[in-house]
């Protein structure tokens, strides 16, 4: 079975799920949700990073894209919307409506109760959303996030069985809120969204370039999946393109074309990233750091980090640390 990076980028970005909002609404209604990067530190504080998703647990509905090019997309029960780069959005009766955003309900949610309930419109013709977010790491590298799409809509195809429990799931505890239901949304939620990655990554198509679509193309898969197997090996471009069976330029010039840069620069970003994961859990040294993503020394290991990131280890340990 070969090594399956996808798993392991979304391991090393600690992706995690947060608050939920159980969305009653009558028709005619609007709720818009500000930027993530508004939002997030009153919902995921010390998080780079914050996605808002939403499930359509019965009804109908629209959601806008404020920003780029302003998609439209019509949203039935069982459908998810998701916006990967944090982008401000509408949910909506119909297309075209506009709200003012609702901050204070993104303050300190944690002290409602999860999920908070939202009541928006009185009309009898009824939606009902079940609104999530997830937070990761941004930096050093998450090379998931540059490429994903602003929305990503996935259509109910009516035989997502886990789908439906999630949904009766979730519409169970904002009636109940019993003890340790939150914790259980989060973990659903993460889920959901690897999910929803995976159906994504399955629907691209030969002329997508992206990590995503690196990770389906056969000779640039492998090689993804045998950096992300072994970032501490020390990888030649020449031993690389042998594993792979490509030549050099082949092996460059493919790898360049999906992920954005060359296979080296890839690997010395990673590694960067996997270091900001060990630094933050603080149990290894930094020598024991250095050894494990393939450099022989602490000083060389540090003169890379702070090449790359712009802080030695230690300083951005510690003010990652203070910033959470």
């Amino acid at each position: 079975m070969s090594f399956d990076a996808l798993s392991e980028v979304l391991r090393a970005v600690r992706l995690k799920g947060a608050v939920f909002f159980d969305v009653d609404a009558g028709a005619p209604w609007a709720a818009e949700a500000p930027a993530a990067c508004v939002v997030g530190p009153g919902i995921m504080p010390g998080v780079d990073h914050v996605i808002e998703y939403h499930v359509i647990a019965e009804g109908e509905c629209y959601a806008t894209l404020l920003v780029g090019s302003g998609d439209v997309v019509k949203l039935k029960a069982g459908d998810v919307v998701a916006f990967p780069q944090g982008d401000p959005h509408v949910m909506s009766s119909r297309p075209g409506m506009r709200a003012e955003p609702d901050l204070e309900a993104h303050c300190s949610p944690l002290a409602s109760g999860l999920p908070i309930p939202i009541r928006v419109g009185e009309g009898d013709e009824r939606a009902r959303l079940v609104c999530g977010f997830l937070g990761c790491d941004a930096r050093p590298f998450n090379p998931l996030i540059n490429a994903m799409p602003r929305m990503i809509h996935v259509p109910s195809n009516g035989d997502e069985e886990w789908m439906k429990r999630f949904i009766d799931f979730a519409k169970m505890e904002a009636a109940q809120k019993r003890a340790g239901g939150a914790t259980m949304l989060a973990k659903l939620g993460e889920i959901m969204f690897i999910d929803l990655v995976r159906r994504h990554l399955e629907g691209l198509s030969a002329d997508d370039a992206n990590w995503l679509a690196g990770l389906k193309d056969r000779q640039i898969g492998k090689a993804l999946n045998l950096l992300h197997a072994a970032p501490g090996e020390d990888w030649t471009l020449e031993r690389l393109a042998k594993a792979t069976g490509m030549s050099r330029s082949t092996l460059a010039e493919r790898f360049t074309h999906f992920v954005g840069r060359p296979p080296m620069q890839y690997l010395t970003l990673w590694r960067m990233q996997l270091a900001s994961e060990m630094l933050l859990d603080g149990d290894a040294s930094m020598a024991q750091i250095a050894s494990k993503i393939g450099y022989e020394s602490e000083a060389a290991f540090s003169r890379a980090f702070k090449r790359t990131v712009g802080l030695a280890p230690a300083q951005w340990r510690d003010e990652r640390a203070q910033a959470a």
